[in-house]
């Protein structure tokens, strides 16, 4: 992709495409390092794609421009689906990605501002993420600069009382410049969401936070750029868009396995979903 194609891609199919690298690539960084977070990085791969290579606006050759929208990955683990999207934005060589938790690799296991220009924030601390979207945003009207900032956090994630406390601070504020984004795949590392600490009804608690709720298919890119063009559109309150979603999505052996959120493929697997990824 050019620099002027960058964040305008709005073919469905090939943003389905770019979702399906993004997943191969997401496998050979984990296959690669051995460790990492596999369950949780392909579940949001379709709406993070989504957001990337459709909406937002950026220049990776200057990741510091002042007018790029801003995207916070929250879910700090969910790395390996960040770094390969930068890899595919142009942001790093296809290369690095082999270099996934390795000492001295800008590619660390939970993303590191410090040695990743392009990298917002450092995350991976969960419930934060929300807090620092909420101040880039108010910076950014402050500064009558017409930039978004996105947020995907985890399910789980939203059990973090920060995150609530964030919530009703964009409500106050009418943070309409945030999109925030509940990548709703029902594991956490320690079992299903519900039993370790149930969250639903997910979307009415966050409209009786004063939010815009959208729910969604996280996995249907239609329904997902529906929802990213509805948020533009909401004027006086944030959006969040509840991405009902497949843990391990696109590869069956993974998918609903809770065993899988922190646990990287075999060079076997790796193998077996490469070929079911590129064939489905």
């Amino acid at each position: 992709m050019d620099a002027m194609t960058k964040g305008k891609v709005t073919d469905l199919q090939e943003l389905e495409n770019i979702a399906k690298k993004i997943r191969v690539n997401i496998l050979h960084m984990l296959t690669q390092s051995g460790s990492g977070h596999t369950g949780g990085s392909l579940s949001a791969a379709d709406i993070a794609v989504a957001i990337y290579f459709s909406k937002m606006n950026f220049d990776p050759q200057n990741p510091k421009w002042e007018k790029r929208d801003r995207f916070i990955m929250s879910k700090g683990h969910a790395a390996p689906l960040l770094y390969s999207i930068m890899a595919e934005a142009g942001y790093i060589p296809m290369e690095t990605l082999d270099n996934l938790r390795k000492t001295e690799s800008p590619l660390q296991g939970h993303p590191c501002c410090i040695k990743l220009p392009g990298i917002e924030v450092s995350t991976g601390s969960l419930g934060q993420g929300l807090s620092v979207a909420n101040g880039m945003a108010l910076g950014l009207r402050l500064d009558s600069n017409p930039a978004r900032v996105y947020c995907i956090m985890g399910d789980g994630e939203t059990q973090e009382g920060q995150v609530w406390e964030a919530a009703m601070t964009a409500a106050h504020y009418k943070i309409d410049n945030l999109c925030a984004v509940v990548d709703n795949n029902e594991l956490q590392i320690d079992g299903p969401v519900e039993e370790v600490m149930g969250i639903q009804p997910i979307h009415d608690k966050w409209e009786a936070f004063g939010w815009h709720a959208i729910s969604i298919d996280g996995h249907d890119m239609e329904e997902i750029m529906k929802a990213l063009d509805e948020a533009e559109r909401v004027k006086g309150k944030p959006t969040v868009i509840i991405a009902n979603t497949t843990k391990g999505k696109g590869v069956s052996f993974f998918e609903d396995k809770v065993e899988y959120h922190g646990v990287a493929p075999s060079a076997e697997e790796f193998e077996k979903a490469v070929k079911e990824i590129k064939n489905g």
